[in-house]
C-alpha cells in the first residue's frame, strides 16, 4: 500500500479492500461494543467497522481496509484527518496546558483574535464571543441570549431544522421523534415552513417561495390571533443540514433579515454545519451579505475536539455573570486547533478551490441525475452538496429504502457517505475540503456505478 507523499494528505489508491467488509477484527470490536456500550448508538447500524487511523480524506480500519471518507465525522473534519497544521497546534498546546476555566491562555487569546478577524459583515470588531462545547450547546446559549435580550419567550424555527437534541434546544429541532426520546416538548418554539424548492407547494411559483414563507412569518408575528406568543428570536440554518442540504432561494435570508429588523427580533444563524469553509465561503450567510445578530459555530472549528462558540452583537452583552456555564467550555486544545483551522481556511485560494470543485461535484451529480430516474434533485454550495433519491422522478416519492441500500453498497465498496433529509433520502457529500482530485473522482465513479446498479434492481 502506497502511503501519502509529504505534499499529499491522504493514502493513495484508495479504496483498498483487503477483507470482506466488515473484517474479522472489526467484527470482534463491534461485538465488544454491543456488549458494553449503550444501544442508543446509531452510526454503527450502517458503518459496521472499527477504525485504526485516518489520513487526510482516507480512513483505515483495524483489518487494514482503506476507505475514501466522504463522511468527515458528520462534517466535523473540514481539513481531514491529521492535518499537519492542526496536529502541530494540538501538540504544542499539549505541552503547555490541557484544561483551565475562563482564565486567558495564549491559545484562548489567539482563538478570539483569529475568529474575530473572519466574522461576517458587521460582526467583525462589533461582537462578543461566548465559549460553548457542542453545536447543541451553542444553539441553546444563542436562544437564551435572544430571549434574554428581547424579553420575549417564543422562538421561530423551521420545518426540516436541526439545532441539536440535548436539553431544551431539542424544541428547535423539527423532528418530533427527538423530543419524544428526550422527554422535552416544543414549548415556546413554533415552526415556519423552510423554503424547500424541490418539495414546496406546487401552487407557489418558484420565484414566490421566499415571499410566501416570510409572509407566513409576518402573520405569526403580527396577528394577535395567530395563537403565537410574542416572538423573541428566529433561528435558521442558511443551508439546512440534517433536513436535506436544502439551499433556499437567494432572496430568503435577506427577506428574513428585513423582517427581523422591522420587528426588532434577533436573527440567529446556525452555521454549525455550513460554516468554516464548507460552502466555499467562511460562512454560508456571506453569499447573501446577511449579518446575523447571533451566530452558532461548532463541528469543524475544533478539528475533532469538542468546542463551539456563539458570536453575538456587543449590545446583547448585558448578561449576568454565569449566564451560561460549563466546566469544559473553551478547552485549550480545541482553541489551539480552532485558530490553526481558521488560518488555513480563511485563505481565498483555499476557498476558491472549494467553490470550483464544488461546482464540478454538482455538475457530476447533475449528469448522474439526467441519466437515471432515482435521483430527483441535486443541490448545494461548495462541498455542502446532496443528491435526493426518489423511487421515481415523476412522482417524487421519497426513496428512503433505496437511499439506505445505496449507503450500504457504497460502504461495502470502500466509500463512506451518509444520508440526511426529511425522509432520510438524500445522500450528502461531507468530504474534507482538502480532498485530493483523484479521491474525488474515484468516489464519484463509485457513487455513479452504485446509483445505476440500484436503479436496475429497483
Amino acid at each position: 500500500m502506497s502511503m501519502q507523499t509529504p505534499s499529499r494528505l491522504s493514502i493513495e489508491n484508495a479504496p483498498i479492500l483487503k477483507t470482506k467488509v466488515p473484517g474479522p477484527k472489526s467484527m470482534e470490536f463491534l461485538d465488544i461494543q454491543d456488549t458494553l456500550e449503550t444501544s442508543s448508538r446509531s452510526y454503527t447500524n450502517f458503518f459496521k467497522f472499527a477504525i485504526d487511523y485516518g489520513k487526510g480524506s482516507t480512513l483505515v480500519d483495524v483489518d487494514g481496509n482503506v476507505f475514501i471518507d466522504w463522511f468527515g465525522g458528520v462534517s466535523v473534519l473540514n481539513l481531514g484527518h491529521g492535518h499537519p497544521a492542526v496536529m502541530q497546534a494540538i501538540r504544542t498546546q499539549l505541552e503547555k496546558i490541557t484544561h483551565i476555566t475562563e482564565v486567558p491562555t495564549e491559545a484562548r487569546i489567539r482563538y478570539l483574535k483569529t475568529l474575530n478577524s473572519v466574522l461576517p459583515g458587521k460582526m467583525k470588531d462589533n461582537s462578543k464571543i461566548m465559549m460553548t462545547v457542542t453545536g447543541a450547546d451553542a444553539c441553546e446559549a444563542a436562544v437564551s441570549l435572544a430571549r434574554f435580550n428581547s424579553k420575549k419567550p417564543t422562538i421561530i424555527s423551521f420545518t426540516g431544522s436541526y439545532h441539536g437534541i440535548a436539553g431544551g434546544i431539542v424544541g428547535a429541532t423539527s423532528n418530533y421523534h427527538y423530543r419524544d426520546y428526550a422527554g422535552f416538548s416544543s414549548q415556546n418554539y413554533v415552526y415556519a415552513p423552510y423554503p424547500y424548492p424541490y418539495r414546496f407547494s406546487k401552487k407557489t411559483k418558484k420565484e414566490d417561495i421566499s415571499k410566501e414563507v416570510v409572509e407566513r412569518i409576518e402573520d405569526m408575528i403580527g396577528d394577535p390571533y395567530s395563537g403565537i406568543p410574542p416572538v423573541g428570536g428566529i433561528i435558521v440554518e442558511p443551508i439546512q443540514g440534517e433536513g436535506g442540504y436544502i439551499v433556499p432561494p437567494d432572496d430568503f435570508l435577506p427577506m428574513l433579515r428585513e423582517t427581523c429588523d422591522n420587528h426588532s427580533i434577533p436573527l440567529i444563524i446556525d452555521e454549525v454545519q455550513s460554516g468554516i469553509g464548507r460552502t466555499g465561503k467562511m460562512w454560508a450567510s456571506e453569499y447573501l451579505n446577511v449579518t446575523p445578530d447571533i451566530m452558532c459555530i461548532s463541528k469543524s472549528i475544533g478539528g475533532g475536539i469538542p468546542i463551539s462558540s456563539v458570536v453575538y452583537r456587543k449590545d446583547f452583552d448585558q448578561v449576568p455573570k454565569a449566564f451560561h456555564l460549563g466546566t469544559y467550555r473553551g478547552n485549550p486544545l480545541g482553541l489551539a486547533a480552532g485558530a490553526a483551522i481558521l488560518d488555513v481556511v480563511k485563505d481565498e485560494k483555499f476557498l476558491e478551490r472549494v467553490r470550483s470543485k464544488g461546482r464540478y461535484l454538482l455538475d457530476r451529480f447533475q449528469e448522474i441525475k439526467d441519466q437515471t430516474e432515482i435521483v430527483g434533485d441535486v443541490r448545494g454550495r461548495g462541498y455542502m452538496a446532496a443528491a435526493e433519491i426518489v423511487n421515481s422522478r415523476n412522482d417524487k416519492t421519497p426513496g428512503t429504502e433505496l437511499t439506505g441500500n445505496i449507503r450500504e453498497a457504497l460502504f461495502r465498496k470502500g466509500l463512506l457517505m451518509h444520508t440526511c433529509g426529511h425522509y432520510g433520502n438524500a445522500m450528502r457529500f461531507m468530504a474534507p475540503l482538502t480532498i485530493e482530485d483523484d479521491l474525488l473522482d474515484k468516489g464519484l465513479s463509485i457513487f455513479e456505478e452504485t446509483i445505476r446498479k440500484t436503479e436496475v434492481r429497483s
